[in-house]
C-alpha cells in the first residue's frame, strides 16, 4: 500500500494538527492585533483618524500578520498536537498500527504543503491589496500623503525609449507628494539626452495618470535647452520657457510602480516585486532589497513544511522527558530563534551583497538539518 494512501490515522493526524495550528494562529493574531491597535492610539484624534478608522486599519493588516505568523503557528500547533498524542499514548498506538517515521513525515508534509499553498495564496492575493487599502485609509484619515526620506520629496529615475526600445532620454523625477489616489503633487522633471546633456526641466503642480504610459500634468512650466554647437566661437546654450495649463507627459512610471512606496517590500506580491526589480535594473538602480523580498516570498511558504518537520521529533519524546507545556515552550523558542536567524541573514545578505536566494534560504536549510538531526537522535534513543 502506498505511503500516501489516505488512512484513518492520516486523517486523524491532519485534522488534529490543522485545528491546533488554527488555534495557535488565532491566538497570535488576537495578540498582535491588540498591540497594533495600542500602537495606533497615539495618532487617534489627528485629522479624521478616530477609533473606527484605527480598527479598520488594524483589521486590514491581519492578512499580512497571518502570512508572517503561519510558519511559527505551524511549528507550535504541530508540537502541541503531537505532544497531546504522546501524553495520551495515542502516538504509541499509531506507531504500533504501522505509522513509521517515513509515513509520519509524509503525512505531515501533506498537511504542511496544504498550509504552504494557503500561505502563498494569502501573500499573493490578500496581503498587497489589503495593505495598500489600509495605508490609503490611514493616510486619507490623517490628511497626509506619502513623503520621501529627503526633504525635497521622492526621487525616481525614469527612461524614455523609442518604438524599437532604444533609450532616447534619461529623466530624474522629483515628486513632492504622492496622494493615496496616486495623484502626484509638485513634480519636477530633469530630462537629459543620450549624451547626458540637460534638455528640459518640467515643473508641474499636479499630475494624473492616463493609460497607457501617459500622465496629464496641470499648471506646467517647461524650460527647454538647446546646445548650439554650430555658432561661431564656443558652443552656446539657448533656452526657452513655456507655460501651459495642461500637458501630456509620456513616462514608464505608473501608479502600480509608485504604489510600492505605500507598501513595504515584504508585503508586496511576488509578481509586483518581479516587475519592480526589472524596472530598477533597466534604470540601473539598486534592487537588492527587493530581490531579497522576492526570494523571501518564494521561500517563506516552504518554511511551513520545514517547521512541521522540526516539530515531529517532539512526538517521539517520552512524557517523562517533559510535559506539553515544556514542549510548547521549546517550540516557541525554536520559532523565535528561526525568526532571529532569518532576520540576521537578511541583513547580512544586504550588507555583504550575498546572493538573495542564499540569504533567505539558509535559515530554512538550518532548520531542516536540525529536524533531521533531531529525528535521528530520538530514533537512536528508542
Amino acid at each position: 500500500m502506498s505511503l500516501l494512501v489516505p488512512s484513518l490515522i492520516a486523517r486523524y493526524l491532519a485534522r488534529n494538527v490543522g485545528l491546533a495550528v488554527l488555534f495557535v494562529l488565532c491566538a497570535f493574531l488576537g495578540l498582535f492585533a491588540f498591540f497594533d491597535f495600542i500602537n495606533e492610539l497615539d495618532d487617534i484624534g489627528r485629522g479624521g483618524y478616530g477609533l473606527g478608522a484605527a480598527a479598520v486599519y488594524v483589521l486590514l493588516t491581519l492578512p499580512s500578520r497571518t502570512y508572517e505568523l503561519l510558519p511559527i503557528a505551524a511549528l507550535i500547533g504541530t508540537i502541541y498536537a503531537l505532544a497531546q498524542f504522546a501524553a495520551h499514548s495515542e502516538f504509541t498506538a499509531m506507531r504500533v498500527a504501522g505509522l513509521g517515521r517515513l509515513r509520519a513525515v509524509l503525512n505531515l508534509s501533506v498537511v504542511g504543503l496544504a498550509l504552504a499553498v494557503l500561505t502563498a495564496g494569502i501573500g499573493e492575493l490578500l496581503v498587497p491589496p489589503a495593505e495598500r487599502l489600509a495605508q490609503q485609509i490611514r493616510l486619507s484619515a490623517l490628511g497626509s500623503a506619502v513623503g520621501g526620506q529627503l526633504r525635497s520629496g521622492l526621487w525616481v529615475r525614469d527612461s524614455l525609449r523609442d518604438a524599437e526600445g532604444r533609450l532616447t532620454h534619461v529623466r530624474f523625477v522629483n515628486i513632492g507628494e504622492l496622494l493615496p489616489d496616486a495623484t502626484l503633487k509638485r513634480i519636477r522633471v530633469f530630462e537629459f539626452d543620450q549624451a547626458m546633456n540637460l534638455s528640459e526641466i518640467i515643473d508641474a503642480e499636479r499630475a494624473r495618470f492616463e493609460a497607457p504610459a501617459r500622465w496629464r500634468l496641470s499648471e506646467v512650466e517647461t524650460r527647454r535647452f538647446r546646445l548650439d554647437v554650430g555658432a561661431p566661437g564656443a558652443p552656446r546654450l539657448t533656452g526657452e520657457r513655456i507655460k501651459q495649463n495642461e500637458r501630456e507627459w509620456p513616462s514608464e512610471i505608473t501608479p502600480s510602480l509608485l504604489s510600492v512606496l505605500m507598501v513595504s517590500p515584504d508585503r508586496m506580491s511576488a509578481l509586483s516585486l518581479f516587475s519592480y526589480i526589472r524596472y530598477l535594473r533597466e534604470n540601473r538602480q539598486a534592487s537588492e532589497r527587493y530581490e531579497l523580498a522576492f526570494w523571501k516570498k518564494v521561500i517563506d511558504p516552504l518554511a511551513v513544511v520545514v517547521m512541521m518537520a522540526l516539530a515531529l521529533p517532539f512526538a517521539y519524546m517520552q512524557t517523562r522527558a517533559g510535559g506539553i507545556g515544556y514542549k510548547v515552550f521549546a517550540g516557541i523558542m525554536l520559532g523565535v530563534r528561526y525568526n532571529c536567524t532569518q532576520s540576521l541573514f537578511g541583513h547580512l545578505g544586504l550588507l555583504n551583497t550575498w546572493p538573495p536566494l542564499l540569504a533567505v534560504s539558509v535559515p530554512s536549510l538550518i532548520a531542516l538539518c536540525g529536524a533531521l538531526l533531531l529525528l535521528a537522535w530520538v530514533d537512536r534513543g528508542r
